[in-house]
């Protein structure tokens, strides 16, 4: 494992003679255990912006209800494969930044038919979701930290996955490898549609600029765009899972809850930076 300290920054070895349980250390002594389902949180108390940063229970479990229809099935399968694609021949680490409770990150590991000796991670700031990540999925390594300053060392990566997840130009190009790729997912004009406008009064369409990030050559400009039917228990779940869900009405969790077949569109931008 080569994970990082988050508060020296010093490279972090696996301790397994600590008394209570697997620890990680590094040279100034900083500890954080493995807890039992497998992940490490790698997040300082005085990093956290909130006392439980990230997805709470309930937004977990809405997302895990609605990517188990596999309604995001057709986006899992673009980004799988773009990897395919165009991961250098001879990858040996992936990381899923945001990995939620692992519906992506999971699916990643199906890349060792083509790339055998690749190890991938997965790293969220929700406690809980990694939590349930790493207790169902044990081929991945997931950890708790910051997307503002991965856990990793200098040019770790020969792939790194983005799906709506925040992490700075900066920090992208120390930790992917020169010739590396980035793989980032953003909503795009028409995504969701028709939840927006329970919401709003005129639902604007905004074109999703490409993203320039210095170091970076775009390689691939994809836009995904289907249509989904869902039942009401699927598409609440799904408002759940957006930041819309602060502004829902009463009004219109009933209709959602009662809604049959409920017509919603997806629509993505898929974008395949490399390395330079």
């Amino acid at each position: 494992m080569s994970y990082q300290c988050p508060l020296c920054h010093l490279p972090l070895t696996m301790d397994a003679n600590s008394a209570s349980s697997t620890s990680y250390r590094c040279s100034n002594n900083h500890q954080f255990d493995q807890a039992k389902e497998g992940y490490v949180n790698l997040m300082p108390v005085h990093h956290k912006s909130s006392k439980n940063p990230g997805d709470n229970k309930e937004m977990m479990q809405a997302r895990r209800l609605f990517l188990n229809t596999d309604h995001y099935q057709p986006l899992r399968d673009a980004v799988m494969a773009q990897l395919r694609q165009h991961l250098p021949q001879d990858a040996t680490e992936l990381l899923d930044i945001g990995c939620g409770e692992g519906y992506y990150t999971s699916e990643f590991v199906q890349l060792r038919q083509q790339f055998p000796d690749i190890t991938v991670h997965g790293l969220d700031i929700s406690k809980v979701a990694v939590k349930y990540a790493a207790k169902r999925y044990h081929d991945c390594d997931f950890c708790v930290a910051s997307s503002h300053r991965l856990p990793f060392a200098d040019h770790f990566f020969d792939g790194v996955v983005r799906i709506y997840a925040p992490c700075k130009g900066e920090e992208l190009h120390r930790a992917i490898k020169s010739g590396g790729i980035l793989v980032a997912v953003t909503p795009a004009p028409r995504h969701l549609y028709q939840l927006k406008e329970l919401i709003y009064d005129g639902v604007n369409l905004h074109d999703v600029p490409v993203e320039n990030i210095e170091g970076f050559e775009l390689v691939v400009d994809q836009q995904l765009h289907y249509d989904m039917t869902l039942s009401g228990e699927e598409a609440t779940a799904l408002m759940q899972m957006t930041p819309f869900a602060w502004k829902t009405s009463d009004q219109v969790w009933q209709q959602l809850a009662q809604a049959q077949d409920f017509a919603c569109e997806a629509d993505f931008a898929i974008r395949v930076y490399r390395r330079q």
